[in-house]
């Protein structure tokens, strides 16, 4: 698998990644996200590409205090080859370059597959409540 930055082209195998492992929700538009994204640090947007098709996906921010990620995704077939791993060593070291000192993820809390992967990777769970407000319902 090769990471690189998101591009244009990839767009369609994007989304499609995202809805074959769950990730896109009613309340989020992907190419909405994927508009927002581009227009805030793009370069933190990665993909991971085999054979020519997107297989793996992680959405990275930082805005100076804490680092994000967003829209880890490996597809259904491309699993247990530590290419989520590979995503999240890139997006961590693209953070860390940018002076990042801690990132930041929400799993869904039935997600029990996703939060054993992130404990395996050094992620633990913070003693905080994660709260939301929708500023725009589009």
């Amino acid at each position: 698998m090769k990471i690189r930055p998101y591009q244009a082209l990839d767009l369609d195998q994007v989304i499609a990644l995202w809805f074959a492992c769950d990730l896109s929700i009613a309340a989020n538009d992907p190419r909405k996200d994927i508009e927002r994204k581009l227009a805030v640090n793009p370069e933190l947007f990665l993909v991971g590409k085999f054979e020519g098709e997107v297989v793996a996906s992680a959405m990275a921010g930082y805005e100076g205090h804490r680092g994000w990620i967003n829209y880890l995704a490996v597809a259904p077939g491309h699993r247990r080859k530590s290419y989520g791993r590979l995503m999240m060593a890139a997006a961590e070291k693209l953070l860390a370059e940018l002076g990042c000192p801690k990132i930041n993820l929400q799993v869904r809390s039935s997600n029990a597959a996703v939060l054993a992967f992130y404990e395996s990777i050094g992620y633990a769970t913070d003693d905080v409540v994660s709260m939301g407000k929708r500023l725009h319902t589009d």
